[in-house]
């Protein structure tokens, strides 16, 4: 028995002592596995590591060779520039070429069908005599309602393919007109730059530097000029670039330690050297942009005077600040080599000009002429993102307006003379178009209004026109115009250029001006909220080839809620912007964006009209508008539902589609309209209470 017993002992001993030994294994196993885990997690963390310190280095190799990049632009303006094209009159010169005519789809006849085709559907269907015969006249029958089908189409197809020939033959016409006058106006300015008359002069070299290549974008290039005929001298005022424009760092370096780079700054010596050369070097460009575009040969010299717009260190005042000034006469300029010049020394010791010694420091020096001494000055360019450097147009006084005014005219290219304060019969400004066939004489009012202009003010103007006998008659304004307005000028020889317009054509042809302060001034819009993200949008279909204008008012009861709240081509929005015109795709040939929610507390319904459009087609009326229907669609596009509307009848011209009317449950619901109107979109205005001059 016992040693029976010695022996299962002994098995399980050994047992264990194996269970004991694998256990060991395995912990060895599982520590060797362990500590491989934690050398590819060390090398996987010095590989990242090495990874962000070289990505790191590299962006700051990058910085610095972007800062080096800069320093050698602007020490190379003048090598460069020298490069460039010259400026001719010749580039200007539009080309008369114009898009061919592309039909499209509509130059595919509609295929008309054959009664072969239909006579054998029919025979392989129909067995017996009778119903053969049967068969064949109802082959006939299909085959006539099919054929006339396609007959429409095809009528269809010709109409709308002669509208589109049309309306290519007018755009076309235009086109032409407008480059051809373009063109007639460059010769003509190449006649008096050739006879040296000054306003030409001034105007041609002003746009020759304002559109010259030479010049990075990082400077600038506002330009005030007059020319001397006697002397046959340009004097011009060149706005240069601040000292900022010289990089502080020289170069850029990762310090691993503090994970941060560190700019190393670049010597103020070095800094001072390179901007007082970029200045030299830009007065330089300055006089070899204008002889290189001098090719009537009307310069014998050139005066240029660079300056900067800053606060005089000595009284504290903005000011121009004039940093550099050379006079050089075209023949010794014409003798220097510009690309292997040192332009310091070029302008200081070789043309006898004057530079700052510290223009760093904005100290000025005087210049012997400057361009208010000899003329006319024509300016262009200037930086004025706030306004601070324009006039005021509220504020200015109502002759300097006027003269404002009148002077816009002539930079456009016509004769305009202020009228006498007394005895002008309602006239301002008095112009003439030299332009053919669209010129002629004009006749300006100018309206210095903060509110709306009423539409009496262009009633009265249109009668101004007729009693002068002007061919057209031009209302300008601080302020805005409302829908009355337009609705009445439209199809006369009438033309409204609101407060906003005026101030982009004052910056268009280099003139100065702005409405009012920082606050939103009236003819302008504030930023204004966009509308909540559940708005709807309204489609609009119909048969036929009518054009219309599709509006919206926005109405208590019968009565639109103020003139900005007709909703029309020349009013794209409401103030707060929940009613909104909008691009339409198809099937839709007109839509609005309308966010019900957002509509005034005191609006209880959405109108909706239709009117012809009388410059498209002045005799049109509603007798084509057929099948015309309204799709509501969510803001993702989904369609979710379909209105029918009325169609139109023979002689009318404008039509109520329906309205979208506010109930007590907070619905809109929609009803339908049909009144028409044969007096246009001005008698349908009147029964909403908008006001037509």
């Amino acid at each position: 028995m016992s040693r029976q017993s010695n022996g299962m002992i002994g098995n399980w001993a050994e047992d264990q002592r194996r269970q004991q030994r694998t256990q060991v294994i395995q912990q060895r196993e599982a520590e060797r596995r362990r500590r491989a885990w934690d050398r590819d997690v060390a090398r996987g963390e010095r590989e990242q590591q090495a990874a962000y310190r070289q990505r790191r280095e590299a962006e700051a190799r990058r910085r610095t060779q972007g800062v080096e990049a800069e320093v050698a632009a602007l020490q190379s303006l003048l090598v460069t520039g020298c490069r460039s094209t010259a400026f001719r009159i010749a580039s200007l010169v539009r080309n008369e070429q114009l898009e061919p005519f592309h039909p499209g789809p509509l130059a595919r006849p509609v295929v008309l069908p054959r009664l072969e085709e239909f006579l054998q559907q029919s025979s392989s269907m129909a067995l017996g005599s009778y119903r053969r015969a049967q068969a064949e006249r109802e082959a006939h029958a299909q085959f006539t309602r099919a054929h006339q089908k396609a007959q429409a189409a095809e009528t269809l197809r010709q109409q709308r393919l002669v509208e589109h020939r049309q309306q290519y033959d007018r755009w076309a016409a235009e086109q032409l007109a407008s480059i051809r006058a373009h063109n007639r106006g460059l010769s003509e300015l190449a006649g008096k730059l050739r006879a040296g008359e000054a306003q030409a002069a001034v105007e041609y070299f002003s746009a020759a530097l304002y559109t010259s290549a030479a010049w990075p974008e990082v400077l600038p290039r506002q330009v005030a000029a007059a020319y001397d005929p006697a002397a046959r001298q340009l004097v011009l005022d060149w706005e240069l670039p601040r000292y900022g424009v010289v990089p502080e760092a020289k170069s850029v370096r990762y310090v691993p330690s503090t994970d941060q780079d560190k700019e190393t700054a670049r010597p103020a010596t070095q800094r001072r050297a390179i901007y007082r050369d970029l200045l030299a070097q830009c007065v330089l460009l300055v006089v070899r942009e204008l002889y290189a575009a001098d090719e009537f040969g009307v310069l014998d010299s050139v005066v240029v005077n660079g300056f900067v717009d800053d606060h005089d260190p000595v009284t504290g005042h903005e000011a121009q600040l004039v940093l550099v000034t050379v006079s050089a006469p075209q023949l010794t300029f014409a003798e220097l080599q510009l690309e292997q010049v040192s332009a310091v020394d070029c302008l200081v010791d070789g043309l006898r000009g004057q530079l700052s010694a510290r223009p760093d420091l904005l100290s000025a020096i005087r210049s012997d002429r400057r361009p208010a001494d000899v003329g006319t000055v024509v300016s262009h360019g200037g930086d004025t993102p706030d306004g601070e450097d324009e006039p005021d147009l509220f504020a200015m006084d109502p002759i300097d307006f006027e003269n404002l005014v009148a002077e816009l005219f002539r930079a456009m290219g016509m004769e305009a003379v202020t009228t006498q304060r007394s005895g002008d019969g309602g006239v301002d400004v008095e112009a003439v178009d030299p332009a053919p066939i669209r010129g002629g004489r004009i006749v300006v009012q100018v309206k210095r209004y903060r509110n709306t202009v009423p539409p009496t003010a262009v009633r009265d103007l249109y009668g101004t026109v007729q009693d002068k006998g002007a061919n057209k008659g031009v209302l300008v304004t601080t302020a805005s115009f409302g829908p009355g307005s337009y609705t009445f000028a439209n199809g006369k020889p009438l033309e409204l250029v609101p407060g906003t317009d005026l101030v982009e054509l004052l910056h268009q042809y280099g003139l100065r001006g702005r409405l009012g302060g920082g606050d939103a001034a009236p003819g302008r819009r504030a930023a204004e909220p966009a509308p909540p993200a559940d708005h709807n949008v309204l489609g609009m279909s119909w048969s036929g080839s009518v054009s219309l204008d599709v509006c919206a008012l926005v109405c208590t009861g019968n009565r639109v809620l103020s003139e900005e709240h007709f909703v029309f081509f020349n009013n794209p929005r409401t103030p707060d912007g929940s009613v909104r015109a909008r691009a339409h795709a198809a099937p839709d040939k007109a839509a609005l964006e309308v966010s019900f929610d957002a509509l005034p507390s005191q609006a209880d319904r959405l109108v909706l009209v239709a009117a012809i459009d009388p410059e498209v087609d002045p005799h049109a009326d509603l007798a084509g508008f057929t099948d015309a229907h309204i799709r509501l669609l969510s803001a993702g596009g989904e369609e979710l539902g379909r209105l029918d509307v009325s169609d139109g009848r023979a002689g009318e011209t404008a039509l109520v589609l329906g309205s979208f009317r506010h109930r007590a449950n907070g619905d809109w619901d929609f009803v339908i309209g049909g009144k028409g109107y044969r007096g246009g979109l001005e008698a349908l205005l009147g029964d909403f209470g908008v006001e037509v001059a």
